[in-house]
């Protein structure tokens, strides 16, 4: 969810989460969306050689047992204009963190590979072999999927860049390396999106806004059902909760995982604006807690969904118009759940209690990540876990 009230844009428009439109590279974004977009990668899902039968694999639920987390370093000056420090202080933050539960996998380029490990210390793995454009491993990194019987592969999710938005030679090949380098089975899937993007129970139920996944700067000339048939054979899931989302107001076209989660089959978690906020990102919560506390699960179940208050925008640290203050961005690893805290003390507090009654066993902690916020994600954007089996 965005800071209330964004001014406009010398072209018009609004400011955006992570200022996708700056010079850094977009004219190369816009022919590697092309090119992403086209029939090859809109083809039907095509097991790669080993990969168990159709539906035989599915996405299980983030609060499995992880194996470790994968991660990527971010470098570009050209992206992170002014700001390479901060951003870089705030990954190193996360991943430390995370790392005192289960192994982290740092992703970092060669040249940069060095102060990665510097900032990250020693209990934080750096490896300069898979390249990366930028940090948003949620997105770009493989999506893994068991089987129940001690079977683990991974899907890409055709990675474009946010329909060409920001320039991904390295990202869009990042999920396909990290399985190359497992040693698994890697499929692509039928369509193109982000891991942000796609909410799992691990029981057959999706949810999605309609904004991210069923946008041309993605699946150009793709209907709502193709996508979702090709969500569902992903995923190994058989529904999906469509929200209408924003389109257009910043660089992944409103997703989910910024707003609402899935807590269990039967369980959802909505982040929901104050009562005074009437912007188009309140409204899009109030809707998404709408649609989603009157759907069902794949098995027919009604849906409890709680309502996780997000902070006066006018009371956090930052000022920045394109400030994301996510409770909901939050990452569940071994034994721990990682959020975020933005300065509004009470909101925070409320937050942290929130959470723990929620994820009972597991320690909750919350990072000062203003730096990642200010550019436009939070804590699960950055992260990609590799289940156990």
């Amino acid at each position: 969810m965005k800071r209330p009230t964004n001014p406009p844009t010398p072209d018009g428009g609004s400011l955006d989460r992570r200022r996708f439109l700056t010079a850094a590279g977009l004219a190369a974004a816009g022919a590697a969306a092309a090119a992403a977009t086209g029939s090859s990668a809109l083809a039907a899902v095509r097991p790669a050689a080993g990969t168990a039968a159709a539906g035989a694999f599915a996405v299980p639920a983030e609060d499995v047992p992880h194996l470790r987390t994968w991660m990527a370093w971010p470098d570009s000056t050209a992206i992170w204009k002014g700001r390479l420090s901060g951003i870089q202080s705030n990954i190193a933050l996360i991943a430390k963190t995370i790392a005192r539960y289960e192994p982290v996998i740092m992703l970092a380029n060669a040249a940069s590979a060095a102060r990665a490990r510097s900032l990250c210390g020693s209990t934080v793995t750096v490896i300069d072999t898979i390249p990366v454009d930028d940090c948003w491993m949620r997105d770009t990194g493989p999506v893994f999927r068991t089987n129940g019987s001690g079977g683990l592969d991974t899907v890409g999710l055709g990675f474009n860049g946010w329909g060409g938005r920001q320039t991904c030679t390295r990202d869009a090949l990042v999920a396909e390396r990290i399985a190359a380098r497992l040693g698994l089975p890697f499929t692509r899937a039928g369509l193109v999106g982000e891991g942000g993007a796609i909410e799992q129970d691990g029981a057959g139920t999706l949810m999605a806004t309609r904004s991210s996944i069923i946008n041309a700067n993605r699946n150009p000339g793709r209907t709502q059902a193709q996508l979702e048939a090709a969500m569902c054979a992903a995923y190994g899931a058989s529904k999906v909760i469509w929200f209408d989302g924003i389109a257009g107001q910043d660089i992944t076209d409103d997703h989910v995982d910024a707003t609402s989660r899935f807590l269990a089959p039967g369980a959802g978690l909505v982040q929901m604006p104050l009562a005074s906020d009437n912007d188009v990102w309140a409204n899009d919560a109030r809707q998404q807690y709408r649609i989603l506390s009157t759907s069902t699960t794949a098995a027919g179940n009604p849906i409890a969904v709680t309502r996780l208050q997000g902070p006066d925008y006018y009371k956090i640290r930052s000022t920045s118009q394109d400030f994301v203050a996510s409770y909901a961005n939050y990452y569940v690893c071994n034994g721990a759940v990682i959020s975020a805290q933005f300065g509004d003390t009470t909101a925070d507090s409320a937050a942290r209690t929130t959470l723990t009654r929620l994820f009972p066993g597991r320690t909750v902690i919350q990072l000062n990540i203003d730096h990642l916020g200010a550019g436009g994600g939070g804590i699960h954007c950055v992260t990609q876990q590799q289940p156990a089996v």
